[in-house]
């Protein structure tokens, strides 16, 4: 794994736990839409006996503790990463992965936050990239 790789990872689970989030959401939006049993006398020894929400009730909850779950990892993850940029000797590059990295700046921000012209934010990158260490058990995504 390189060094960008791993950097990335944190930007892939913020959009993971986005997109199950938004998915637990629609789901929990559906819940309301749902009519209500037919109270007729028919019984059919084959059909399910739960109300059909409850199926999309633990469809959303383990969708929500997946999100928790992400959520847990990527706060790990973010600490991690936080510690392997701190260990930089040169300040611009910290800022630079900072950016890049943990806020998801695109390189235009990076570049009017940093005062630098895109050259320099990018030669900064790619040196910061080569000196940062990635941990020993990296959290892998």
């Amino acid at each position: 794994m390189t060094a960008e790789e791993y950097l990335r990872q944190a930007y892939r689970l913020d959009k993971l736990i986005h997109s199950v989030a938004l998915e637990a959401a629609e789901l929990r939006d559906a819940v309301a839409n749902i009519s209500s049993p037919k109270l007729d006398e028919h019984y059919d020894p084959n059909r399910p006996t739960d109300a059909p929400f409850v199926r999309v009730f633990e469809s959303v909850w383990e969708l929500e503790e997946k999100v928790k779950t992400n959520m847990d990892k990527l706060v790990r993850l973010r600490e991690q990463i936080t510690r392997s940029i701190d260990s930089l000797d040169n300040a611009d590059e910290q800022m630079v992965l900072r950016y890049r990295y943990l806020h998801h700046y695109t390189w235009e921000q990076i570049s009017h936050e940093l005062s630098g012209d895109l050259r320099t934010i990018r030669r900064w990158h790619k040196s910061a990239l080569s000196h940062i260490a990635i941990p020993e058990n990296p959290i892998l995504i």
